[in-house]
């Protein structure tokens, strides 16, 4: 029996990278044989480092399933990344279609269509006389760089699809007996994607209120930061049921689950009004059944509050069901999880060639690499036939010669090849070490620029949950003897915070916060001392055993005042040069 054929497929979520092993079997099938991922910087902000972000995950993932490098994959690119537009084109068959879509696409792709990569999908049969169109674009610039971040994680990019289009074909896979109207809810980290699927044809909308709207709600409602606030989402949330249902015991997760049920009550208005918008413009049914995809619909409750909202039958989207899990260890941990796997089956099925959507993304660079390997063999047959064509008549013309001079002449030859080779390797080496000695401290920054988002992940992870909470963070840096005005040398050690200056080097945090005036039978000023504890064991802290240079000022409960300050002096392990 012949080896399965293995296929890669890789989900760019906004939050989340997937990759995933799959095998073509000998019927058709498909199995799931191994699965990892890496979640990336929740913030907003980071998105300018999203290409070095996605080249580390990629490599983590690769090395992770021992993947060897350069080996190919199909990978999903996240709906807010792309312009979709789905259009009604007349033309009285296919070809007609092709023929006009590039004005088409000209018209409806808000960018100069020369800095885009495009591409077009015709859906189902002709209706009254026009055919569904679904075109699909990004900014050229943009794709490459997430294609070469890719390609320098160690994996070689073969298929660029799109999130909704994965899902539709992970769908049509799974669920081939459905009929009717089914409307495929994907509630992502910053946007939530409504696919509505009936007959041969699909429809797309997305909808900008995803996973992130609940955490910055969540935030604004505790006063956190977004990280703070979906590390609350992820252990407390919860959908509030409302009306009659009893509200959790615990204050807080009450509180996250309103603030939850309000953001989702506000995607449920901009569901409804999409469900009117297709019905209207698209000429399509009420939809019979919802399934639930995505990171963010494994919150508890979420189907009771769709089914209340939408009165329609709901359930969680399951891409494995028609995909055979190999190891029945991992099938257990991915149960929970398997809404999550139609972006990564999707692109799996894509390696078969006969999906019902098959958009395709290719940069330019891409493509041009793709029809060269397609070339190669002709090439290399071609030089092969060239060679012996002259070999041929190289050994015509020398038959009278003679044998001392033909292994002179060979060895001639042989030794200028050889000296025209060493000469381009020393070139390329001299360029290789002057590449080595410019990428160098790029590596470095990259590096530092990372630490901050472990030092907020570990005072986040050892703050109490209770009765105190920071409020200002200073660096402090530490300056060598004799550093400052000629004649006047500074001590060693740390400066005071927030005077930094160029070449200094930040060794220590200050840290200032409140705590609560809480009963004498909880913590009190204690907690000052919990949060000091819960650092001695850090990663990223270098604690001194004597506490009175840790705690450099806290104040005294008194009981008339509702909260009281504290200052901690923290030292890094590792230092942060500044430029």
């Amino acid at each position: 029996m012949a080896k399965p054929t293995r296929i890669l497929a890789l989900d760019l979520g906004m939050q989340t990278v997937s990759l995933a092993e799959f095998h073509k079997l000998p019927d058709g099938g498909l199995s799931l044989n191994a699965f990892q991922e890496k979640e990336l910087i929740t913030d907003p902000s980071a998105d300018a480092t999203r290409p070095a972000q996605i080249k580390e995950a990629v490599q983590e993932l690769r090395e992770a399933l021992k993947i060897p490098p350069k080996e190919p994959v199909n990978f999903c690119l996240p709906a807010q990344s792309v312009f979709s537009r789905f259009v009604k084109l007349p033309g009285a068959s296919p070809e007609d279609v092709t023929s006009i879509i590039a004005f088409e696409a000209q018209q409806n792709v808000p960018f100069p269509i020369d800095e885009v990569v495009w591409d077009h999908q015709i859906m189902g049969t002709q209706r009254d006389g026009n055919w569904d169109v679904v075109l699909v674009a990004m900014k050229a610039d943009q794709l490459a760089e997430i294609a070469e971040a890719i390609s320098e994680g160690g994996l070689k990019p073969l298929i660029i699809d799109v999130a909704p289009m994965a899902i539709y074909n992970s769908f049509r896979y799974n669920y081939p007996e459905a009929t009717g109207c089914s409307l495929l809810i994907d509630i992502g980290a910053r946007t939530t994607n409504l696919i509505f699927v009936e007959d041969k044809r699909a429809f797309s909308r997305s909808i900008p209120v995803g996973g992130n709207s609940i955490s910055a709600a969540v935030g604004k409602e505790f006063h956190q930061d977004i990280t703070l606030a979906e590390r609350l989402k992820v252990e407390k949330g919860s959908v509030s049921l409302g009306g009659a249902y009893a509200e959790p015991k615990d204050p807080t997760e009450a509180r996250v689950a309103k603030v939850v049920r309000n953001t989702m009550t506000r995607l449920h208005a901009e569901i409804a009004r999409s469900i009117s918008f297709y019905r209207t413009s698209q000429s399509g049914s009420q939809p019979v059944r919802v399934l639930l995809c995505g990171g963010t619909v494994g919150l508890p409750y979420m189907v009771e509050f769709f089914s209340e909202k939408l009165q329609t039958p709901i359930e969680f989207l399951n891409p494995l069901r028609n995909v055979t899990v190999n190891n029945p260890a991992l099938a257990d941990s991915l149960s929970a999880k398997a809404h999550t796997f139609g972006e990564l089956v999707g692109g799996a099925l894509r390696a078969g060639g006969n999906c019902p959507i098959e958009i395709n993304l290719r940069p330019a660079s891409l493509v041009k690499e793709q029809d060269l390997a397609r070339r190669k063999p002709f090439l290399i047959l071609s030089v092969v036939c060239l060679v012996l064509a002259l070999a041929g008549v190289w050994l015509y013309f020398n038959q009278a010669a003679k044998v001392t001079d033909e292994v002179l002449t060979g060895v001639q030859a042989d030794v200028s090849k050889l000296e025209g080779v060493a000469q381009q390797l020393d070139k390329l080496t001299a360029e290789q070490d002057q590449l080595k000695g410019l990428v160098a401290p790029l590596l470095v920054a990259v590096n530092e620029r990372s630490m901050w988002a472990r030092i907020f992940d570990e005072l986040g992870a050892k703050l109490p949950p209770r009765y105190i909470w920071i409020t200002e963070l200073q660096p402090a840096a530490a300056r060598p003897q004799g550093a400052g005005k000629p004649g006047a040398p500074e001590a060693a050690g740390p400066s005071k915070p927030g005077q930094l200056r160029a070449g200094d080097t930040i060794a220590a945090l200050e840290i200032k916060g409140l705590y609560l005036d809480n009963p004498p039978n909880e913590k009190e000023a204690r907690i000052v001392d919990e949060f000091v504890e819960n650092l001695k064991n850090s990663t990223v802290f270098a604690l001194p055993e004597d506490k009175a240079k840790i705690i450099t000022q806290r104040t005294t409960p008194t009981g008339e005042n509702w909260a009281y300050g504290y200052t901690l002096v923290l030292p890094l392990r590792n230092p942060i040069p500044l430029p």
